[in-house]
C-alpha cells in the first residue's frame, strides 16, 4: 500500500491532488471488480486486484495528505492530519469488522462490487471540492 508513494507524490505534483484523488475512485472500483470475477484459485487475478486496492488506497491517503497540507492553516495543521490518521484507522478497524459480516451474508464478489461502487462516491465529492475557490 505505501510502496506507490513515491510514483503518487510524482504524479499528484504532476496532475494535481484533486486529479489523483478522483482517480483513487475508479481504481478502487477496478480493484472490486477484478476481485469479484476472479475464481478462488486464481493467484494472478487476486493478486492484480490486491495492487489495485493498495494502488486505489495510496491514491487517495497521498493525494488526501497533499489536500490538507495545501488547504489547512499551519497552526492547526499537525492536529488536523493526526485527527484525520485516527479517523483512518477507525474507518479500517470498522470496515474489516463489517466485511467479515457481508461475506457471511452475502459473499465475497458482493463485498468486492459493493465496496468498488462504495469507492466511487469520492469522485463526486472532489469534483465539488475541486470547483470551490
Amino acid at each position: 500500500m505505501y510502496l506507490p508513494s513515491p510514483l503518487t507524490g510524482w504524479l499528484v505534483d504532476r496532475f494535481g491532488h484533486f486529479t489523483i484523488a478522483a482517480a483513487s475512485g475508479p481504481t478502487l472500483l477496478a480493484a472490486g471488480t477484478v476481485a469479484a470475477c476472479a475464481p478462488n484459485d486464481s493467484v494472478t487475478l487476486l493478486t492484480a486486484a490486491l495492487t489495485l486496492l493498495g494502488l486505489g488506497w495510496n491514491f487517495g491517503l497521498v493525494a488526501g495528505t497533499a489536500i490538507i497540507t495545501e488547504t489547512v492553516l499551519p497552526a492547526t495543521r499537525a492536529r488536523t492530519q493526526g485527527s484525520l490518521d485516527v479517523t483512518i484507522a477507525i474507518a479500517g478497524a470498522t470496515g474489516g469488522m463489517t466485511s467479515g459480516m457481508v461475506v457471511a451474508a452475502a459473499g465475497y464478489p458482493t463485498l468486492a462490487i459493493g465496496c468498488g461502487i462504495l469507492a466511487l462516491a469520492i469522485v463526486p465529492t472532489i469534483v465539488a471540492t475541486a470547483r470551490k475557490p
